[in-house]
């Protein structure tokens, strides 16, 4: 699947400009890891898993991770791309998939991190991240009244899965954001 049919397929599910926005944010964020990590071969693959983790959401939010697959399937794509994108909502969602692959546990892991810093981006006389530092986002973190619809049990589970630290898994994800403009969700 290529980037721009992703892309076609994404905005055929979703029109909300945040949904929209969030999904090339997560995009950069995953084509970052997949480069820091070792897989920069397959950057564009984890790109479009990132660009589609939500595909299902803006009409189908009520069975969000699993009518995803549907759409998916009915579409002939991958199944490496359902299944990881499906293994997102793990826990949370009527989804099967324990995130296994090391993909899967970073789009675990930064998703709903991702919507923390952005959220705590917004506050910032800057509105941008470039100018936020780790302890900006463990004090958001520790906050649960701050973006209280971003998971904090999600992110330090994604955090055990990778075996990282919250700071680290923080610092890395920050950094990743830093590669991506995130307000207007355009790469750098």
């Amino acid at each position: 699947m290529t980037r721009d049919e992703a892309w076609e397929l994404l905005t055929q599910y979703n029109d909300d400009p945040f949904h929209l926005h969030h999904a090339q944010v997560m995009e950069g964020v995953m084509e970052y890891f997949a480069r820091k990590e070792g897989f920069g071969d397959e950057s564009a693959f984890w790109g479009i898993v990132g660009l589609l983790h939500d595909l299902d959401f803006g009409r189908f939010p009520d069975e969000h991770c699993v009518k995803q697959q549907e759409i998916m399937q009915e579409h002939g794509i991958d199944s490496r791309i359902i299944r990881a994108t499906a293994s997102h909502g793990w826990g949370n969602t009527g989804s099967q998939f324990e995130p296994e692959h090391h993909m899967e546990k970073i789009l675990y892991a930064t998703d709903e991190l991702t919507g923390l810093i952005g959220a705590a981006a917004l506050m910032r006389p800057s509105k941008s991240v470039q100018d936020m530092e780790v302890k900006s986002v463990k004090s958001k973190f520790k906050s649960p009244s701050f973006a209280a619809g971003c998971s904090r049990e999600v992110i330090q589970k994604g955090a055990d899965m990778l075996g990282w630290t919250l700071e680290q898994l923080f610092a890395e994800t920050l950094t990743a954001m830093k590669n991506v403009d995130v307000l207007r969700g355009e790469k750098k």
